[in-house]
């Protein structure tokens, strides 16, 4: 059944494995759902019954029900359907699978799993971290989410990394929480970008994962779920390979194609283990400009927040001089003019003070940790991240939208390829 433009109040009685799926795409729309009877669940997390969630435009939703629910929803779907064909056990199956791996650490005071999800763009890798997540945290686990997909960057903005422990299951409307992530800039929107800066971020982000892993015993057990973007071909299934190797992965699943699959096969070490798991129906693909509006969604969100939970970003003013600004990156240089011992791809990653000046205008700056003015900048995790909102190259002033009122935590900045416009 397939409702298109469905309005007003509508009551829907799922049997066991069910699914009903809805998006809500009508900008300035709301979406009401109240579970009246039995039990259902949205991507792992469980819903409380009488309690009425609100959703906005943009939403796409999945309520799962083991056993059988009705479920009361209220306002206009752009669809909404109910699917009696869902990937549900199959995922509860690899949960299982994981949850006994952690079972067997935990006897033997081991690190728990490490499993990564892997697969082309719009195959519903985010929605399955989380589902996995979800069920761990529901198990009395602390798992660790890492999250390599720069495009997306559901842990903090697009064009970083960065990983956090999960204490408790995502809730409906805000996600994960975000307290204490730990975050990388990369600075780009795809790992094509810059690829060799991706995998030093990369390496970086795995080595300060595995030392946190051994100070605290319940997370070590518990284990690590990694999270990867969708290039899979060429340099990005090179990539997908590295991050398998540095993080140490016990465990791959791969998402709706089998070619990656038996590439996997082949090219990973005999002790992981590599899993074919079909996509979720309720999948949707998005255009380009969809995926652009969600990025930009996605930076809003950091300065402004929500519309439930509103931020109010401060706006200020610095001196040239009280700031230390760099970009990771040079023009190359041809083989001949290389100083000796230096490799053709140095550039890449060359660490390059910069005065500012209006072609940084609306970029974003990331707020290091860096101590040092050379390489420490890409090995160190930031603070947080500010946008350049005014240049005055008169009074050699830079204005700043930043979440939090000066002092910056460090005047050590550096610059991104991505680009917010405020339009508050």
């Amino acid at each position: 059944m397939t409702e298109d433009k469905k309005s007003c109040l509508q009551e829907y009685k799922l049997e066991q494995d069910n699914e009903l799926r809805f998006e809500v795409e009508t900008k300035g729309e709301k979406v009401y759902l109240t579970l009246k009877s039995g039990l259902a669940e949205i991507f792992g997390t469980e819903l409380v019954k009488g309690k009425t969630y609100e959703f906005t435009s943009g939403a796409k939703v999945a309520v799962y029900t083991w056993q059988g629910c009705t479920i009361e929803v209220k306002g206009k779907t752009d669809v909404i359907y109910t699917a009696k064909e869902t990937p549900m056990i199959i995922y509860s199956n690899c949960h299982a699978a994981l949850e006994i791996m952690r079972s067997e650490c935990e006897n033997d005071n081991k690190r728990g799993p490490i499993a990564m999800v892997v697969g082309p763009q719009d195959v519903g890798k985010s929605t399955l971290c989380k589902i996995l997540l979800n069920y761990a945290v529901r198990m009395g686990r602390r798992p660790v989410y890492v999250d390599l997909d720069v495009g997306q960057g559901s842990i903090s903005i697009p064009g970083t990394v960065g990983a956090i422990v999960i204490e408790r299951p995502a809730s409906i409307d805000e996600g994960f929480s975000q307290e204490a992530p730990l975050v990388y800039n990369y600075g780009y929107k795809s790992p094509s970008g810059n690829s060799k800066l991706f995998s030093m971020v990369m390496d970086q982000l795995a080595l300060t994962v595995k030392e946190r892993l051994e100070v605290n015993k319940k997370t070590r057990h518990s284990g690590v779920i990694i999270n990867t973007c969708g290039w899979i071909k060429g340099d990005g299934y090179r990539q997908l390979l590295h991050a398998g190797h540095t993080f140490e992965v016990d465990v791959v699943l791969v998402l709706d194609q089998e070619r990656l699959y038996n590439e996997l096969v082949r090219d990973m070490p005999n002790n992981v283990k590599i899993v074919f798991l079909q996509k979720s129906g309720g999948v949707v693909e998005l255009s380009k400009s969809a995926r652009t509006e969600n990025r930009d969604q996605r930076i809003r969100e950091y300065f402004y927040g929500t519309l439930k939970n509103q931020l109010y970003p401060h706006s200020f003013d610095l001196k040239w001089s009280e700031i230390k600004l760099f970009k990771i990156g040079a023009p190359p240089l041809p083989d001949s003019c290389l100083p000796h011992g230096m490799k053709p791809m140095d550039h890449l990653t060359k660490v390059v003070s910069i005065i500012p000046s209006p072609g940084i205008l609306h970029h974003l700056l990331a707020v290091s940790f860096a101590e040092k003015e050379d390489e420490d900048i890409i090995y160190s995790h930031v603070a947080g991240f500010v946008c350049v909102s005014n240049v005055d190259t008169e009074r050699q002033t830079i204005t700043l939208l930043s979440p939090q009122p000066k002092p910056l935590p460090n005047n050590v900045l550096v610059l991104s390829d991505l680009q917010f416009m405020d339009s508050h």
